[in-house]
């Protein structure tokens, strides 16, 4: 019994830990520690244990971690959310074991640490696409922007970061192991090693330099008001908002713009169809003398609507859009409503589901002053969690990466500054400068290093303009990322099905 309790609070103290890494805390070491704690908790546990302490760490994590969804939702909805994303980390738990128990590693502590990190980093990959397109917020990669193991998304992206971050944490729960065991070589040794995974981060090359022109980009955040959901019913408001946020963003003499950004939402009512919304956005843009990229709803469809950027043109006209293609389930759409009912009425808020658009996320911006046409990456909202729709962007030509969102659901909670972590680890995997705008905050320029060059505040009305470098290069990131996506998970269910079918052999060796 002292054992199981044992066990139990390292996994309870090491989700926590996990959870005080990620923004706004931001304390990244922590995330060392809290795998290291992980680590320890399963050294003697059995395969069911191991599920049970893998899931108490992946729901404790994850209840602090997602409170905004508290905030937007409600009790249930976050606590459904939470422990059924702790069940990954459950089979995380229940398949090292496996791995830990068959002998696989036996006799070499370095390797148990790679196989640790190769399996946590395919149970991300896996959550990260089952149920319903997959839920990636939370993976430890996040939480390492202010660290140099960051860098290693430019090699391999959120797999690669999560891999290394991993490892060192593997490294110290071997290393705490050792020290116990009075195994002293291995316990100098591995944190040493952790240490040098850490250090080797600073030789990444990254480049934020200019390499096909620059774009000089002007941010809205017209701010909407703090009532969580409810936020939606001022959609009018809003766009008032931006249209007085671009003219006071002008009276600042950012001199000429080539693009005008309003986040996700910021013009809800589409000015396709809507006279009053029309008016507004083409003020806009005739007082930024510059094409607007806007957030609306488009509800043309019969079976639904479509979550859209337009770009519109000074004088009224859509030069192009793109559509978001990866909606947020029981956020944008209700799948199985029946029984999601059940569990918070607040699912009938979304009375017309949102349509999966088709990628990739890019729109084209013809630039005057450099005599063509420039890509942009347009990843809307919780896009910018998924590998795939930002690097495919990049693949199809994007020179810079915009992620318009709307954080107001959230209040003021750590929803915006996670997202915005993951906006700078985009920058990072692709090489491009990056700009988060959102109708609240937080806004922010990025550069292609992952620099954060300017932000704003949450719940205020601001506005940002800069010089953006363009850029064309692929990164390894971007160039394999087919390979990223998928060799985690297949790696990870090979080696716990190599490590299940050894010990079943074992158990009925004669």
């Amino acid at each position: 019994m002292h054992g199981i309790v044992l066990r139990l609070g390292l996994a309870t103290l090491g989700a926590l830990a996990l959870a005080a890494s990620f923004p706004d805390l931001g304390w990244w070491p922590m995330a060392y520690v809290a795998l290291g704690a992980l680590w320890l908790s399963l050294t003697r546990a059995s395969a069911w244990g191991g599920f049970f302490y893998g899931w108490i760490f992946g729901t404790v994590f994850m209840l602090p971690h997602v409170w905004w969804a508290h905030e937007a939702v409600g009790p249930v909805p976050w606590v459904a959310l939470s422990i059924a994303s702790g069940l990954f980390y459950g089979l995380f738990g229940a398949g090292w074991v496996h791995v830990h128990r068959s002998g696989l590693t036996r006799g070499s502590v370095w390797l148990g640490a790679l196989a640790f990190a190769l399996l946590w980093t395919g149970m991300e990959a896996l959550r990260s696409m089952v149920p319903f397109g997959g839920f990636p917020w939370g993976r430890v990669a996040f939480s390492q922007l202010d660290s140099t193991v960051a860098s290693f998304a430019w090699i391999g992206g959120a797999p690669f970061t999560s891999f290394a971050a991993a490892l060192v944490g593997a490294l110290l729960g071997v290393a705490v192991e050792s020290l116990l065991k009075r195994r002293l070589i291995v316990a100098i040794a591995a944190p040493l090693a952790g240490i040098a995974v850490v250090v080797s981060g600073l030789f990444v090359p990254l480049d934020g330099q200019a390499t096909t022109g620059t774009l000089r980009v002007g941010v809205v955040q017209g701010n909407v008001p703090n009532e969580g959901l409810d936020a939606f019913s001022q959609a009018r408001e809003v766009t008032r908002n931006h249209r007085d946020g671009t003219l006071a963003l002008m009276d600042d003499a950012p001199g000429t713009l080539d693009l005008l950004l309003w986040p996700e939402n910021s013009s809800d009512y589409d000015p396709r169809t809507d006279e009053e919304s029309r008016a507004l956005v083409t003020e806009a843009a005739q007082a930024a003398d510059a094409p607007l990229l806007l957030g609306t709803n488009d509800y043309s469809p019969p079976e639904g609507r479509y979550n859209s950027m337009l770009l519109w043109s000074p004088d009224g006209a859509v030069m192009d859009s793109y559509s978001k293609q990866r909606p947020a389930p029981f956020a944008e759409y209700i799948p199985i409503r029946d029984i999601a009912r059940r569990f918070s009425p607040e699912v009938d808020r979304v009375q017309t589901d949102v349509l999966a658009g088709e990628g990739p996320a890019t729109v084209a911006l013809p630039v005057t002053d450099l005599g063509r046409t420039v890509t942009l990456g347009t990843v809307i909202c919780f896009e910018v969690a998924y590998d795939r729709i930002v690097t495919d962007a990049v693949a199809a030509g994007a020179e810079i990466v915009l992620v318009p969102t709307n954080n107001a659901s959230f209040g003021e909670t750590a929803e915006s500054t996670q997202q915005l972590a993951m906006s700078r680890l985009r920058a990072i995997e692709t090489g491009r400068a990056t700009v988060q705008a959102s109708t609240v905050g937080v806004s922010a320029m990025i550069d292609p290093r992952g620099r954060v060059l300017e932000e704003t505040g949450l719940f205020t009305a601001e506005q940002m303009h800069a010089t953006l470098p363009l850029r064309d290069g692929i990164t390894p990131a971007v160039r394999f990322r087919l390979v990223w996506e998928w060799a985690p998970l297949l790696g990870a269910l090979a080696l716990v099905g190599t490590a299940i079918t050894r010990r079943l052999g074992q158990r009925y060796e004669w």
